[in-house]
């Protein structure tokens, strides 16, 4: 009776241990990143219901470089950029009579462009919310700019008034708010542009884009194709290889990166923080992977991928697996984001910090963990300061 009765405890313990490291088995994160590189950067905001990433992730960049410069931290006005950035792509509209995307997207070159002309402002003195909300609503908003452009260039009167871009910046003024000509920050007066020289030390100049593409030759520059970039702006081409070269030097020697991409894919899970190219296509894997994989369709092998219980094979990206995204259109300019740090998964593959501009509700507080292969595959372009170009790429670009 004692045996059978130490023998049955023996079984209750063994289950317990058991039930034990299951529970703390299912509280484990999926991924498990361990940080390489985490570079400073300032808290996460929310672009709400607007379109307007390339502008929070373009002034994010900037203001990581603010900090990396060891200057105080500074919360700069998103809007005062869309605004002049709509003032500006207004009158392009006018000039290629309405035969340029006029929306709300944007890219980030407007974001320097706007800084060298105009300068820049604190959020607190140009919150850009006129409008009866505490967070961006662009619905009406954009609307009523388009309505107002298309009227205007239906050109009724057979010429164009001289009125016509004072209304449109009375819509301006009326949403966003009138423009500050001088303001007290910190106790020191300034105007935009001597906060954007004194106070941030920013030179617009110093930022490029960068891109890879086959359509258009190796170190050279281009007009970037994509329907966001009305103001034409242009974008040096390297092989692919080199992005992730700059990347990674850029994040070394302290510089974050802004990155504009899709986001479309079915691999971006912002409720699970991380961004994949599973390789769906893949049936050669081992153990209980290839068992469960193989003879499966592609259907089901998706459903598994896709299910980030944990890391997995990834596609290997090819310049011709870009092109062929790009021109197919399922690679788009659809999302900006601001690339913070290096990162590894507990296998030891290599993802970005990357961080976002729709607030704070995912497992890593407004950030994701993008996999090399993602930032390869559904990159548009980047923007980084000169600086932090690799010298024999810098040399190949003329900079």
């Amino acid at each position: 009776m004692a045996k059978k009765l130490f023998t049955l405890i023996l079984i209750a313990a063994f289950s317990f241990t058991l039930f034990a490291q299951e529970k703390a088995e299912e509280k484990k994160p999926a991924y498990q990143f361990t940080m390489v590189k985490d570079l400073k950067t300032t808290p996460v905001k929310n672009q709400f219901r607007s379109g307007t990433c390339w502008s929070f992730s373009g002034i994010s960049m900037l203001e990581s470089e603010i900090l990396r410069m060891g200057k105080p931290e500074v919360n700069l006005s998103e809007a005062w950029v869309i605004r002049h950035a709509y003032s500006d792509k207004a009158v392009q509209y006018v000039r290629w009579q309405g035969n340029i995307n006029f929306a709300g997207g944007g890219a980030f070159h407007d974001v320097t462009h706007a800084i060298k002309k105009y300068g820049i402002v604190p959020e607190e003195v140009y919150a850009g919310l006129n409008y009866g909300t505490e967070k961006f609503v662009h619905g009406e908003f954009d609307a009523v700019l388009k309505g107002y452009m298309e009227q205007v260039i239906e050109n009724k009167n057979r010429e164009l008034s001289t009125a016509w871009h004072n209304g449109f910046e009375g819509i301006l003024d009326a949403y966003f708010g009138e423009k500050p000509e001088k303001f007290i920050y910190n106790g020191k007066e300034y105007t935009p542009k001597t906060f954007a020289a004194e106070f941030t030390g920013i030179n617009p100049d110093d930022y490029v884009e960068i891109s890879s593409f086959m359509h258009h030759p190796y170190y050279s520059q281009f007009i970037m194709e994509v329907p966001d970039n009305w103001a034409m702006g242009m974008v040096y081409n390297v092989q692919l290889d080199d992005i992730t070269k700059i990347i990674d030097y850029s994040i070394e020697k302290g510089y974050t990166v802004a990155w504009g991409g899709d986001v479309s894919e079915k691999g971006f899970s912002w409720k699970n923080g991380v961004a994949i190219v599973p390789d769906v296509k893949y049936e050669e894997t081992s153990g209980t992977d290839k068992e469960r994989l193989t003879g499966l369709t592609t259907k089901e092998k998706e459903a598994i991928l896709y299910s980030f219980e944990k890391p997995v094979k990834e596609l290997e990206i090819t310049p011709e697996l870009r092109q062929k995204a790009f021109d197919n259109y399922t690679t788009t300019d659809d999302h900006g984001m601001h690339i913070v740090g290096i990162a590894k998964d507990q296998n030891g593959n290599k993802y970005y910090k990357v961080k976002n501009s729709w607030d704070v509700d995912n497992p890593y507080e407004g950030f994701i963990y993008m996999s090399e292969a993602f930032i390869k595959y559904k990159l548009i372009d980047i923007m980084v300061h000169k600086k932090a170009i690799p010298a024999d790429i810098a040399k190949k670009l003329g900079l």
